[in-house]
């Protein structure tokens, strides 16, 4: 069994057994349909996963990780905020008319900020400080600016990275506001997984520890039956992930440039709701 699917299938059932329901309040999030789509959730769960020792990835289910990773570099090295950039159609139902989020994600990261060392934008100044200061414990990047919240298709999940060297090893924390754990959680995981490999790679180091936090992992309402099914899947071993030895240009990277070698995984072909 694969690290990503121990620690997944602990969170869904502490989240199924003890959770909270929000039955009880109004909320943002609807189906299709217009009906609220209520959550049970756990409050402030961590996920530790050891980069150096296994590729996090579910095999209860597949995860498209390409297409992750395609997002992972829509975000971070093209900073982009519009879906035409973008191979897939998971951002669709938060663009505009022209294919914008707004003022999210990937346009936060490509803002460019003033420092004694000159202007940076955020993923910029991580790669600097990775190559030039590698103790320091300012290392880090954060997407929600209050500023510019209202001009946001969506309010950031996944948005805020620490990185941390010790020793050859880069560590990185991940901070998440919201986790929609049948939909999204496995997905996050593999790209911000492959997010601290390349930064290690770009850098010399090693990939180390991944730190997951989230703030609000939840499971929806007409996710509970779907993921009760999905538990009772028999867990496979985690592949093989290889990284192309030859980019040290954190630019020159492309979803080709990644492989995952041997990945098995439990057929599973239910149609998952996705609230908005």
């Amino acid at each position: 069994m694969s690290m990503a699917d121990r620690i997944f299938i602990s969170n869904c059932r502490d989240i199924l057994s003890t959770g909270v329901w929000d039955t009880n309040f109004e909320v943002r999030p609807h189906w299709a349909d217009g009906t609220p789509a209520h959550t049970i959730k756990k409050f402030g769960i961590v996920n530790r996963y050891d980069l150096s020792k296994e590729f996090p990835i579910l095999t209860l289910r597949r995860t498209y990780w390409k297409s992750a990773i395609d997002e992972l570099l829509w975000i971070w090295q093209k900073k982009s905020n519009n879906i035409k950039d973008l191979k897939g159609h998971i951002w669709d139902s938060w663009a505009d008319e022209n294919g914008s989020i707004g003022k999210a994600y990937g346009y936060q990261l490509g803002l460019k900020h003033k420092y004694p060392e000159g202007e940076f934008d955020q993923v910029d100044r991580v790669i600097y400080d990775l190559k030039h200061n590698p103790a320091s414990r300012r290392i880090l990047t954060n997407m929600y600016n209050f500023d510019d919240l209202h001009e946001m298709g969506l309010y950031p999940c996944a948005y805020s990275v620490t990185f941390n060297v010790s020793g050859d090893k880069l560590n990185a924390i991940l901070n998440q506001r919201s986790q929609d754990m049948l939909t999204a959680s496995n997905w996050n995981v593999v790209q911000y997984a492959v997010l601290v490999h390349m930064m290690a790679q770009v850098a010399g180091l090693q990939a180390g520890e991944l730190v997951h936090v989230i703030a609000d992992a939840h499971i929806y309402d007409r996710h509970v039956a779907i993921v009760k099914k999905l538990l009772r899947n028999e867990p496979l071993d985690a592949p093989k992930f290889t990284i192309d030895p030859n980019v040290t240009d954190f630019y020159a990277f492309t979803r080709d440039s990644f492989k995952v070698e041997g990945y098995k995984y439990c057929e599973f072909t239910d149609t998952i709701p996705v609230a908005i």
